[in-house]
């Protein structure tokens, strides 16, 4: 039996709506069309989140690694749910998937990153926005650390 060309098959009207809707620029009326697939994905991010944590707060200490890991789990959730519901009210979840998906950090990705970072820090949300990543990570992340960062020099250059 022969397949019908896609262009032959009969779809509802609502499939073809729904299809333009996320595939539209981003509006607040989108906004949590994907929080589903975003809580589906939550544990997966909390525990990245909690590896990553435990591996640069220790800096290589085992014993160190040890204490963190538990600590690090309870930063893990409320973090990994305020980036889901950035993601949700930024509108930028079908973005945000499609760079998960393709193993890269993207410009929606650093969109709620910023904007998450703005809320635990208790700053407007918009305030981080034209603050480069890289050198909050230099920062935050790695002021105490002679490991470079991916791509960029180590802490301890200039």
């Amino acid at each position: 039996m022969a397949l019908a060309p896609f262009s032959r098959l009969r779809r509802p009207p609502w499939v073809a709506l729904a299809a333009a809707a996320l595939l539209a620029a981003p509006s607040p009326a989108a906004a949590g069309l994907l929080m589903p697939m975003l809580q589906l994905v939550r544990p997966q991010i909390e525990h990245r989140l909690a590896k990553v944590c435990v591996e640069a707060a220790a800096g290589g200490n085992p014993d160190l690694e040890r204490t963190l890991v538990r600590p690090c789990r309870q930063l893990a959730r409320p973090t990994s749910q305020c980036l889901i519901e950035e993601t949700d009210r930024t509108g930028r979840g079908l973005g945000v998937i499609t760079e998960l998906l393709a193993g890269r950090f993207g410009d929606d990705s650093e969109v709620v990153v910023k904007r998450c970072l703005a809320r635990l820090f208790g700053l407007p949300a918009d305030s981080l926005n034209e603050v480069p990543l890289r050198a909050l990570a230099r920062r935050f992340g790695n002021a105490n650390s002679n490991r470079p960062l991916p791509g960029g020099p180590s802490a301890g250059e200039p």
